[in-house]
């Protein structure tokens, strides 16, 4: 697998975004929705990277800075072919070591409380990832469950 920094202009990723919005949709309601579109991604305060395996793209994750000291992990992916392969695992890591390479001292997301979101919630918490309040703009909402890494 190679992991990439992305411009978030070719055609592999729009797709594979657009995908993501539409199975966010259909599993969270509109006022609980908090994945980015391509223009929400495309911010100086955003890292967005790919995975490919080989001319596959198989993955994708981004890091978004908070502040000087807290980062937020936004789109993370993984292609339904490529699940349970190591993807999210390997993307994980990689934003984890970019994380404490800037400095960060916490690491936060947002994710959904509903079973679709769960193989997520247990790849962050297998990272060491807890629950945790909700943090810059996100409020309590029952669709979502908040996490933290501290570093």
């Amino acid at each position: 697998m190679e992991i990439r920094i992305d411009d978030l202009t070719g055609t592999e990723i729009a797709a594979f975004l657009e995908q993501h919005i539409q199975d966010m949709k259909a599993v969270s309601p509109p006022e609980s929705k908090h994945a980015l579109d391509l223009e929400g991604l495309r911010k100086p305060e955003i890292t967005f990277w790919t995975v490919w395996q080989g001319n596959s793209l198989v993955g994708c994750g981004a890091l978004k800075e908070l502040d000087a000291t807290h980062a937020e992990i936004k789109s993370m992916r993984t292609a339904a072919e490529y699940r349970h392969q190591g993807v999210a695992s390997t993307l994980l890591r990689h934003i984890i070591a970019e994380t404490k390479r800037r400095n960060y001292r916490r690491l936060s997301l947002e994710t959904g409380s509903m079973a679709f979101f769960e193989p997520a919630r247990q790849l962050y918490r297998k990272f060491g990832f807890v629950d945790c309040a909700p943090f810059a703009d996100y409020r309590e909402d029952p669709n979502s469950v908040h996490m933290t890494l501290e570093l």
